[in-house]
């Protein structure tokens, strides 16, 4: 690995590749694999890293199978035996709403000798575009743009979206039975829970609708009467975990934020640097975020006045970030979280950091996310950038892009959330 003091972006660079390695399908899936079945084996699947886990099964799965699954529209893995179809991400379209009908379909008619394989990752929720019955495509791209700009976390837009859909909430793992279901998750969401990762299609939780209309109340979140009316509604309510058609079903996480960076970590160790993970699980506004990571690095930065090793923080989660009505510019969620990082360590020497994406993509543009030190939000304003205006107007990544500071790994194929290290030395 590349040495923390000769190369510092170097060496947090090699972490995040640890990250995402210790994420690979391939290895993920190898300990997981179900029994082979009487009768059919058929695969489906969801997610940013749907077509790399569809590719690693084949290559993994002695038996005949069949199956579709739904990645996000651009690069995949090719696939034999499985179908890939392709989505919007993080606005459904058509092609979701037509993948969310190939997997049902896919589903239908099975016995109780059969077996679903359903891979699941974090991106879901928008790939299966699957409006209830009574609401359009039209209403759930309006409730995901509304949840994408209310600040909520990821737990709770997941259970609202799963409160007006045909697919979502378990529904998914409903329409196969007889069959028996495994479900093999990849987790992007604090704390694990599956039932929250692309909003559950095959794993039943006990949220209710009442939730769901709590949540929208208490983000203030504005969505079209008949959506609200429909959460209210006894169509809204999705399976329960106790129903019988998912008593022998199976439910692993294979991968996680947390093994991530416990991976990251002990490549660190292995560097001569002290690790520290601060939590798998921060949630909260991005920016706010950024701000309470910096006065934890410049605590360790302004109490080392001795020579010592240096010190590695981590930490994983989903922040968000709160758009309302106003106008807004480039970035995702790793951006906002670093620029309001760099402006609180503007001017402190020995700190360097990383955030970025696991799945190679924050936001809509083509970065992972951005490195900063102490002299980014120099080279901002050097370029002729003024950085709290840019964070105020959410446009971190025109910000890092000015200082020459984005992170661009490209598509990793598994996606397991946040990853940010910030080195201080």
């Amino acid at each position: 690995m590349t040495p923390p003091l000769a190369d510092p972006r170097g060496f947090l660079a090699g972490l995040f590749a640890t990250a995402v390695e210790a994420a690979d399908p391939l290895a993920a899936l190898r300990n997981h694999l179900p029994q082979r079945p009487v009768g059919r084996t058929v695969v489906v699947g969801a997610g940013k890293a749907a077509s790399q886990m569809a590719a690693a099964f084949e290559r993994l799965w002695d038996g005949p199978l069949s199956g579709v699954v739904v990645a996000r529209a651009g690069p995949v893995e090719a696939c034999a035996r499985i179908e890939v179809l392709q989505a919007s991400h993080p606005v459904p379209d058509e092609n979701g709403l037509a993948a969310s009908a190939r997997l049902l379909d896919a589903v239908g008619g099975l016995t109780g000798d059969d077996l679903v394989v359903a891979l699941i990752s974090g991106g879901g929720s928008a790939l299966l575009a699957a409006p209830a019955d009574g609401l359009t495509l039209a209403d759930e791209i309006a409730v995901n743009r509304a949840l994408l700009s209310s600040g909520a976390p990821i737990s709770a837009m997941n259970v609202v979206r799963k409160h007006m859909s045909r697919i979502k909430g378990g529904r998914l793992a409903a329409a196969a039975a007889p069959a028996r279901v495994v479900s093999l998750i990849v987790s992007d969401v604090p704390g694990d829970d599956p039932a929250l990762v692309a909003s559950g299609p095959t794993v039943p939780d006990s949220a209710t609708a009442e939730e769901a209309l709590a949540i929208v109340r208490d983000y203030r979140i504005e969505l079209p009467e008949r959506v609200l009316a429909h959460i209210r509604s006894a169509g809204a309510r999705a399976p329960s975990p106790t129903d019988p058609a998912f008593r022998d079903n199976v439910v692993e996480v294979i991968a996680s934020a947390r093994l991530s960076l416990d991976s990251a970590a002990d490549a660190a160790r292995a560097a001569g640097v002290e690790a520290a993970i601060l939590s798998d699980r921060i949630e909260g506004e991005a920016r706010e975020i950024g701000r309470m990571h910096a006065a934890l690095a410049r605590e360790h930065a302004e109490r080392a006045r001795t020579p010592t090793r240096p010190v590695l923080l981590l930490s994983g989660g989903e922040t968000t970030v709160t758009i309302g009505d106003a106008a807004f510019g480039k970035g995702g969620r790793n951006t906002e979280f670093l620029l309001a990082f760099a402006l609180e360590i503007d001017g402190v020497g020995g700190i360097h950091a990383l955030a970025a994406d696991t799945d190679g993509i924050d936001g809509s543009q083509d970065n992972a996310g951005a490195f900063c030190d102490g002299a980014t939000a120099a080279r901002i304003r050097a370029a002729g950038g003024d950085p709290r205006r840019l964070l105020l107007a959410h446009d971190a990544w025109s910000a890092f892009d000015l200082a020459g500071d984005l992170f661009v790994p490209g598509p990793t194929g598994t996606n397991v959330n946040d990853f940010r290290a910030i080195l201080v030395r």
